[in-house]
């Protein structure tokens, strides 16, 4: 059997995307898988031992003359696979044409109404309600499939040779470490940076023998910039720095994140490393970190949450403003104490 999964972007839908592969191939281990996915995000699945290839897509390419080229001779290729499933889990216009004009013998995807893409498939899997999570969502097309959803597998299997490579650059092993995620797509979802400063000065003098590191691409270096230059406590800045199989090999080795709803919070929960989110605008049980819905952090006004990714209060991001360093402290503190943390989490994430 040969199946393509079309889920190109973004980082956080990717990883959240991950168990349909994984529970594809838990009960149909012989079948081929492929995966397009958006060319920034390859890395993170190149290698993977669950996907007999990856076709990139070029978003940012998307009309260009010699793009239209490539995924011509992309769209042949697949044609030529004789796929047995196509599953849109994007559920846009060009993922929704992608996968009719791939020709499977069965094309399922999502029951999303933005841009009329549901009109491409032969199945559509529905969400059962607004606060449905996503990767519930994406677990029901394995429902329509007769594939069986259960939690028995590794969502994202360790780079051994990855893992090694980061221990030499990075002195991982010398203490326990608190990664810090200070930002995210959308200005009024992050957490301010003076607050994450705080926060690791107070859970500092508590757990004094923790390390902190701050994680995000190289646009969030001046966020932590801002944190470090006053900050009492040292820290490693990580920003810009690490690919993505090395970042999933950093949070891995982590003891805990404290993040804003971002792509990298989902990779933690995906490993169930204990996450402190800290949401805003969106809803945590649609897109909070999975598993662990019910430890986000977040503030009782009345607008929460809003949905949108601009500010129209009177005092702008008020809603994150109003989580204070201590409150959150307590709460870092709190999972830190908790005794056997791993088995825990885990715990946690058995939910269903």
């Amino acid at each position: 059997m040969k199946v393509l999964i079309l889920k190109p972007s973004s980082l956080g839908d990717v990883v959240q995307a991950l168990p349909v592969l994984r529970l594809i191939k838990c009960q149909r281990p012989n079948s081929q898988v492929y995966w397009w996915v958006d060319s920034n995000l390859a890395p993170l699945l190149d290698g993977d031992p669950d996907l007999a290839g990856v076709i990139q897509f070029h978003r940012r390419k998307w009309a260009g003359r010699a793009n239209l080229l490539r995924l011509w001779q992309d769209l042949r290729w697949v044609r030529g696979q004789s796929f047995d499933w196509v599953i849109d889990l994007q559920c846009l216009a060009r993922s929704g044409a992608f996968a009719w004009l791939a020709r499977g013998k069965l094309t399922v995807g999502l029951d999303e109404p933005r841009e009329g893409a549901r009109g491409f498939y032969d199945r559509v899997a529905r969400r059962a309600s607004f606060h449905t999570h996503a990767v519930d969502w994406y677990l029901e097309v394995l429902r329509l499939l007769n594939v069986p959803v259960h939690q028995d597998f590794d969502w994202l299997p360790i780079r051994q040779q990855v893992a090694e490579g980061i221990r030499h650059k990075w002195p991982i092993d010398e203490r326990q470490w608190i990664i810090l995620q200070p930002g995210a797509r959308w200005l009024n979802k992050r957490w301010p940076t003076d607050h994450f400063r705080k926060l690791m000065e107070q859970v500092a003098a508590t757990y004094p023998k923790l390390g902190f590191a701050v994680l995000g691409g190289a646009y969030d270096r001046p966020l932590a910039q801002a944190i470090l230059t006053q900050a009492k406590v040292p820290a490693l800045d990580l920003t810009g720095q690490l690919s993505l199989p090395e970042m999933v090999e950093w949070i891995r080795v982590c003891r805990l994140m404290v993040t804003n709803d971002t792509g990298r919070m989902h990779v933690a929960a995906a490993l169930r490393k204990p996450v402190v989110g800290l949401f805003g605008p969106t809803e945590p049980a649609r897109t909070g970190p999975y598993g662990q819905q019910a430890e986000v952090l977040r503030s009782s006004l009345p607008c929460v949450p809003c949905m949108r990714d601009t500010c129209y209060r009177s005092v702008q991001f008020e809603c994150l403003q109003s989580l204070l360093p201590e409150y959150v402290a307590q709460a870092v503190c709190a999972r830190l104490s908790t005794e056997k943390l791993d088995s825990h989490a885990d715990s946690i994430f058995r939910h269903r």
